[in-house]
């Protein structure tokens, strides 16, 4: 009879301001929202052992509460502490999770040791870890407090918007897309720097603050990065992605797994772009660095401490069909479960099953549904990024032909005409097939010039009017924005976000406008019958209209598609921002022919919005 493998009690490790605590179950103060870490002394083990401790061990925890159960998986931590110490060995094993809800809470384990197991769920000669299998308690949850995670946990909640659980306010994005290779950073373990594309972010080391000292690691590792991140908070944007894997993609300097070979040689491999076998011919590809990923978990958690939406790009094209050869096998399965069981717990963020997806369709719904099946927390967004030059797949997945609860669409045109259209298509088809997707635009105009940077264009006038406001008017519930290949600071060798700085101002001032004038959740975009171009309606029919016209002051002359009623109009300067104000018309009468909304208080070279409110409404714009 085979003995079971001997563990040892957990201790808990939670987040709690900056800083990360330890000690026993007993005696520690935990708070809705806030992620904490259950500790397990279990098997020793190491990353190239003869057990592969991310294959052959499963570690999960089921939380409950009051009829709520949470599943959460977990996973192998080396010493405990590897962002510090660098390990590829030990005997820790943690389990993150952040309970929606105060109370108690109950916990089980179940943690085995057999062939597979973690992807498999079973094995025929599966061992419990005594000590730990089985195992049971409690934990008291407090009410949550004042901080950075108040608002709780963001959710798909069956609408266009998301949605947090705590707060109950509505979520409005807008952030960075670039550059995709954001984690090739010096400072993470095991690195490599193909074609000298891994970053530095020195430009940003003088933006760092020492509200993330407590997640320095190695001296000052991070420092730059922690400071670019904190660059984007000032400049009040609150969203940021990356791939998590791009073995064969445009970088080849991202992935959480071990090489297989020398660094330096899988540089002289990577760097000839014709080359197609990387992920056969250089990988462990069921063994990971557990270093390098908890040195990304303090990035990720600088993020949320700082209110940022974490968008895991989890495949990109070039190699979303490199695992288990284009299927979902045990490679795949491990991938994801690994970024689930280390990541999860983050409360705001969105899985993107690929971006430029091109897998066949049943494929795609496969990998949602296992991210769905694998993550604790039912609500997170499953997104899919849009396949070049059309977005067509999205018609086989709406409503439940999968579980994808939104799109992250790419544009095509330099002169991002094609925003508005392509966000409102699949707003309306999504509710039609009966699950409205929450949508955002994640990477505006061509693949060769996205946004461009302040020097090519200091007034950033078309990406303001045609894609942030074009894209919330549109319903869309956000933006990121994607350096094109062709300008300076691109995609790939961006390093410095100051290249677009004039501009990220203009974002905070729409995603302001949006949380403080307008209940945009229930508002809805309402094209309109008039042939006139960048016309956008937005609103709550016969109530409440935002209309925006690209240069009012040419074209003021509207028909909207509403006959009789009386409107009040104010203007608000979607370059400037501020307050809304009168201009030289303050009502209007709508009929079936043109109607001059006036002119807004000033022609300063800007493009406004005008707010219409019906007179006899009710409800008041604020």
């Amino acid at each position: 009879m085979k003995k079971p493998v001997r563990g040892f009690l957990p201790i808990v490790v939670f987040a709690m301001g900056t800083g990360w605590l330890a000690g026993s179950a007993e005696g520690q103060t935990y708070y809705q929202f806030e992620p904490f870490t259950l500790s397990f002394t279990g098997p020793n083990a190491s990353e190239l052992g003869e057990i592969n401790p991310f294959m052959d061990y499963r570690l999960d925890v089921t939380f409950t509460r009051s009829g709520e159960s949470h599943v959460v998986p977990g996973y192998f931590a080396a010493d405990g502490d590897a962002a510090e110490t660098g390990a590829d060995s030990g005997d820790q094993w943690h389990v993150k999770f952040a309970a929606n809800r105060p109370g108690v809470w109950q916990y089980s384990v179940s943690f085995k040791q057999g062939r597979n197991i973690a992807v498999t769920g079973a094995s025929t000669d599966a061992l419990p870890i005594e000590g730990i299998d089985g195992q049971s308690g409690a934990i008291t949850v407090l009410e949550k407090r004042e901080g950075p995670y108040a608002d709780g946990r963001l959710e798909y909640i069956g609408e266009h918007y998301l949605k947090f659980s705590g707060s109950g306010e509505y979520f409005i994005k807008v952030g960075v897309d670039s550059p995709e290779n954001l984690l090739a950073y010096d400072d993470f373990d095991g690195t490599p720097n193909v074609a000298g594309r891994r970053k530095s972010w020195d430009a940003h080391r003088g933006d760092y603050d020492d509200d993330a000292a407590a997640l320095l690691w190695q001296g000052e590792k991070g420092k730059s990065l922690f400071g670019a991140i904190n660059y984007l908070h000032d400049k009040g944007l609150n969203a940021f992605s990356f791939l998590t894997f791009n073995v064969d993609g445009d970088d080849r300097n991202v992935f959480p797994h071990l090489l297989s070979t020398d660094r330096e040689a899988y540089e002289g491999y990577a760097s000839n772009g014709q080359n197609r076998e990387a992920w056969e011919s250089y990988f462990h590809k069921t063994r990971l660095d557990v270093s390098k990923l908890a040195q990304w978990e303090r990035v990720f958690t600088y993020g949320g401490q700082k209110g940022f939406f974490l968008h895991f790009k989890t495949q990109e094209e070039e190699t979303d069909h490199l695992m288990d050869a284009g299927s979902l096998g045990n490679e795949q399965k491990l991938y994801y479960r690994e970024l689930i069981a280390r990541f999860g717990h983050h409360p705001r963020l969105n899985w993107n099953i690929g971006e430029e997806n091109d897998l066949p369709r049943e494929l795609q719904r496969e990998i949602a549904a296992y991210i769905r099946a694998t993550s604790a927390y039912k609500g997170q967004h499953i997104v899919m990024h849009t396949f070049p030059p059309e977005d067509y797949f999205y018609a086989d997945l709406v409503g439940d032909q999968s579980v994808l609860t939104g799109a992250s669409i790419q544009g095509q045109r330099p002169d991002f005409r094609d925003v508005y259209t392509r966000i409102v298509r699949w707003y309306h088809e999504s509710e039609e097939a009966g699950k409205p997707w929450a949508i955002a635009i994640d990477e505006a105009g061509s693949g060769a010039w996205g946004l461009v940077t302040d020097a090519e264009n200091p007034t950033h006038d078309e990406a303001r009017v045609r894609v942030i406001w074009g894209s919330l008017l549109a319903g869309g519930f956000g933006v990121e924005w994607y350096f094109g290949y062709q300008s300076p600071h691109n995609d790939l060798v961006a390093n410095d976000y100051r290249s677009r700085d004039l501009f990220w101002k203009q974002n905070a001032i729409a995603r302001r406008f949006f949380e403080d004038h307008v209940p945009f959740h229930i508002m809805r975009p309402l094209p309109q019958s008039m042939p006139l171009d960048f016309l956008y309606v937005f609103g709550i029919p016969d109530e409440h209209y935002l209309v925006m016209v690209e240069n009012p002051v040419k074209r003021n002359a509207v028909r909207l598609d509403t006959v009789g009623t009386r409107f009040g109009v104010q203007w608000f300067d979607t370059r400037n921002g501020g307050d809304l104000v009168s201009g030289t018309i303050d009502e209007i009468v709508a009929t079936d022919t043109l109607v001059s909304l006036g002119l807004p208080p000033a022609d300063i070279g800007s493009d406004w919005l005008a707010v219409l409110e019906v007179l006899n409404s009710e409800e008041r714009l604020q």
